[in-house]
């Protein structure tokens, strides 16, 4: 009997020291993506006038990935990197008008994460839907502190909000925090990583900033050094957008000192990369590694991004890797390098797995597509898309570079080589068939749900005119409606606004310009509209009221059935005219 007792406990011990193995060679792992930094916007890629000390110093630890690409803009890279999927396959081609949000269903990164037992946390943007079942909680994130839409000032943000002492979303709760965005970012994931630390769980951090993206927001100190420089050869420095990047330089700094306290490097994959090409023209024009383009930009310019690995306990060493990459690897490959369930079928990524590791010398040859929408929901043949084949660039169907010769893309040579335009036009006609018929596919918005009861639906996943930016709010003078599914059959009320909640201002009434956090300041009274009538039609059910005097929203009330449907709105001036859709609407089941 003792003889029995000592082999079952040698075997738990065994089974003990197996699974602390396994889990020991599973890393934690922190994926920083920043938004609107470019190639070039680093002091270790040459640029001859930013500073990056930090960032330099996670370069020289790390495996770089010297051509990889994104999207052209922020939603559709990170509806790819989450998926794994082309943003035509996913859904999410655009940064509003529907097209911020993926399919359904569609699996996610952090669900991979959580399903293999890790921690899962998000700080930061998001940018892929504002309303349930879209929000990063709502897809596989167990914790969350972000902002919503493309950024802290747009149509679905807290009303004047600011870079200093904002509002943002703590797991679906509005919370005002102290401090600077970024730094507040920074705090609060290590905060969550020091957590998981204690509570001995590998985790997987998700830190997008919302910086260096407009509006162009930073404390004087990091803006300073650049505006003292004035012109750098006739370009004007955007002190600003530098003082930025030089303050998540510094979070950086203060990251790297938090691991290595903590004991966490070196069984941490970190990696870093940046969304798109520099959203500033005169960044562009100062130093853009020798591409041409910036953000929205076909050319590398706009899509050719950096990418920095580290894991110092289970990756090959420092060094470049030239092969084409691009941001649909990344959930393979970590589904390799942490042992994760195997991504859906209908990835188009590659593991970069044994190339990291230095098993493999070279990937396999390959052709990719990239293809989003700016401002254009429709998807058409060609349409902002560009077929990448080694250091081949068609750009449109017409339009042929080799950047090995020709890295700012002046010489268009599809005369030259033919049959490599040709090749890879055949390439883009096969991917855009099985693409677009999944591109077809409705992402709808659920509401009525146990889950989410009561939700608000914003103008920027609604879908028809662009309605996205304080600007936007102000005038006050475009429609769309949203793919809503109502999750079961009762009593719905509908609460129609022009104003945010938050601002507390009546439908018709304007706002002092000042008070409006845009890209450019408004000057005295603005945004007054001749609101007089409001109409709803959703499920069958239509109906017009006259909201009374000084009214912040028009309500209604509906039985409706459960199911998949389109909801629409509509204000009017006293003659019928039609002014604009409702910017917001709250939608509570009863």
């Amino acid at each position: 009997m003792k003889n029995i007792e000592n082999f079952y406990l040698m075997i738990l011990a065994l089974c003990f020291a197996l699974s602390s193995t396994l889990a020991a060679d599973r890393p934690n792992v922190i994926l920083i993506m920043t938004d609107d930094q470019g190639y070039g916007d680093y002091s270790c890629h040459g640029n001859p006038l930013l500073k990056t000390p930090e960032l330099d110093k996670l370069h020289a630890e790390s495996i770089r990935l010297t051509d990889f690409h994104v999207a052209p803009m922020c939603t559709p890279t990170r509806g790819q990197l989450m998926t794994g999927m082309d943003a035509m396959r996913n859904g999410a081609t655009a940064v509003c008008q529907g097209r911020s949000m993926m399919g359904n269903g569609i699996p996610l990164m952090p669900e991979y994460f959580a399903k293999a037992g890790y921690s899962t946390g998000h700080f930061g943007k998001w940018h892929l839907g504002d309303s349930f079942p879209h929000r990063p909680q709502d897809r596989g994130f167990q914790e969350t502190l972000h902002h919503p839409a493309w950024g802290i000032t747009s149509l679905a943000d807290h009303f004047g909000n600011s870079y200093w002492d904002p509002w943002l979303q703590h797991n679906g709760v509005e919370k005002r925090y102290k401090g600077y965005c970024t730094d507040i970012f920074f705090d609060e994931a290590m905060d969550w990583m020091k957590e998981q630390k204690k509570a001995d769980k590998p985790f997987f951090l998700y830190l997008p900033t919302n910086t260096p993206h407009v509006p162009n927001w930073v404390d004087e100190e990091y803006s300073i050094p650049y505006t003292e420089v004035g012109t750098f050869n006739g370009v004007e420095v955007p002190a600003a957008f530098y003082g930025m990047i030089a303050n998540i330089d510094e979070n950086m700094g203060r990251l790297e000192t938090f691991l290595k306290k903590e004991g966490l490097k070196d069984n941490t994959l970190l990696i870093y990369l940046n969304d798109n090409g520099t959203q500033s023209k005169a960044a562009s024009e100062i130093y853009n590694a020798g591409m041409q383009g910036y953000k929205r930009g076909m050319f590398d310019g706009g899509h050719r991004v950096a990418s920095f690995w580290r894991w110092p306990e289970g990756l090959d060493g420092a060094r470049d890797i030239g092969d084409l990459t691009q941001v649909q690897d990344i959930l393979p490959t970590l589904a390799e390098l942490c042992d994760l369930p195997k991504p859906s079928a209908e990835t188009n990524g590659a593991s970069l797995a044994k190339l990291l590791q230095g098993k493999q010398s070279k990937l396999d040859d390959r052709k990719i597509v990239i293809q989003y929408s700016n401002r254009n929901t429709s998807a058409v043949r060609w349409d902002h898309a560009i077929v990448l084949w080694d250091k081949w660039r068609l750009v449109g169907q017409d339009t042929l570079h080799n950047i090995a010769t020709d890295p700012h893309q002046n010489k268009n040579i599809i005369k030259q080589y033919p049959e490599i335009a040709q090749e890879m036009r055949d390439h883009y006609e096969q991917w855009y068939a099985e693409a677009k018929l999944r591109f077809d596919t409705p992402r709808y918005i659920t509401v009525g749900s146990d889950t989410e009861p009561s939700l608000t639906l914003f103008s920027n996943d609604w879908q028809g005119g662009y309605c996205d930016n304080p600007p936007n709010l102000v005038a006050a003078n475009t429609t769309g409606y949203w793919d809503i599914e109502l999750a079961e059959a009762g009593t719905y009320e509908f609460e129609l606004r022009r104003w945010p909640e938050s601002a507390n201002l009546a439908l018709s009434s304007g706002v002092e310009g000042e008070k409006i956090k845009a890209h450019k300041p408004f000057i005295g009274y603005v945004g007054e509209r001749p609101i007089h009538y409001a109409s709803i039609h959703v499920a069958g059910f239509q109906e017009t009221i006259v909201p009374r005097k000084g009214a912040t929203h028009a309500t209604f009330t509906a039985n409706l059935d459960a199911g998949r449907t389109k909801l629409s709105t509509l204000f009017s001036d006293i003659d019928g005219n039609e002014l604009c859709s409702a910017i917001y609407v709250k939608v509570t089941r009863k």
